[in-house]
């Protein structure tokens, strides 16, 4: 295990990393997370949604094809059993590693009242409780909420309403445990973080360029990862807006970041950050919605790099 990065801290980008076996492909990696024993899961919008690899980015093992309807965000636990949101079937799922359906939260294909609060409308990702594990799920596309269940997957509270002040969302994108006591939420489209108790009460918020995933340090590294999203249309082109992983202490303070000032295609840009793991070794493993971002818009349409791993080589 590493401890918590500094300003000092040096990442480099692995050039492709993931050994993806003939034909398989991820149209676009969503999401990915990274197991107890540095295993990592891709959640992904291809014909194979789950492609695991080990470490050095060898295929181990693929599943789930067929089972979801839009990927989107994976979490995985201290028993290495996988949430999946599948935003566009309005659930989520616990699986285990080789992709056993444990329980689904929500009912497959029947979203809540668009922002109306219930679960749920396009849910994004889930957060997990250290000690409790509790489920905190930010929802999402179609709701302004932050929903609490139980282990087992019971509600037990939300909170949140459509708006910009503090305590409200718009478009709560993606969160993550903020020690054991508070989560921090992407609300990506207000361009901020927000920081709740595990209550629901309010604590803190800062500015992100359009903070699209957070995720935490492993072992004694207590810092929050976080990415940005890249600037919209009219910016577009304009250096050093998003497109670049910050990282930072609990309480916002920077401690570095990485990142190309501009977005492309080399190994040192990002093109569409969606989601975010760590590994023992302070590694980063980023996924890219880089398809609909930028690959569908060519002509022709081509698929492009959407996993990255920056490797963390100092500090």
């Amino acid at each position: 295990m590493v401890n918590a990065a500094t300003s000092a801290t040096i990442y480099e980008p692995a050039p492709l990393w993931a050994k993806v076996p003939h034909p398989m492909r991820f149209k676009e990696a969503t999401s990915v997370a990274v197991d107890s024993k540095d295993n990592v899961y891709v959640f992904n919008r291809g014909p194979n949604p789950v492609i695991i690899f080990d470490k050095e980015g060898n295929f181990l093992e693929t599943w789930g094809a067929g089972e979801f309807t839009r990927p989107h965000g994976i979490t995985i636990d201290a028993e290495d059993n996988l949430f999946l949101a599948d935003d566009d079937a309005h659930v989520i799922e616990k699986r285990t590693k080789e992709g056993k359906l444990l329980f689904t939260i929500g009912e497959k294909g029947k979203a809540a009242a668009w922002q109306e609060g219930d679960p749920f409308n396009r849910p994004t990702h889930v957060a997990i409780g250290p000690e409790s594990g509790e489920l905190f799920i930010t929802d999402g596309y179609g709701n302004s909420r932050v929903h609490r269940f139980d282990s087992g997957g019971k509600h037990i509270q939300s909170w949140g309403e459509p708006g910009s002040l503090p305590g409200q969302f718009s478009l709560p994108h993606n969160i993550a445990m903020n020690g054991s006591d508070k989560v921090t939420v992407a609300d990506r489209e207000n361009f901020r973080l927000q920081t709740f108790t595990i209550d629901g009460e309010f604590v803190e918020q800062i500015h992100s360029h359009r903070p699209i995933a957070i995720t935490n340090g492993k072992g004694t590294d207590t810092n929050l990862y976080v990415a940005e999203a890249g600037a919209p249309p009219v910016q577009a082109g304009v250096r050093r807006l998003g497109l670049r992983v910050v990282v930072m202490d609990r309480e916002g303070n920077e401690a570095t970041r990485f990142g190309n000032e501009l977005g492309g295609e080399g190994h040192d840009q990002f093109l569409a950050p969606h989601g975010m793991s760590i590994d023992s070794e302070g590694s980063v493993y980023v996924a890219e919605v880089s398809y609909t971002a930028f690959g569908s818009l060519q002509d022709p349409p081509r698929e492009v790099a959407s996993l990255r791993k920056w490797k963390r080589i100092s500090g």
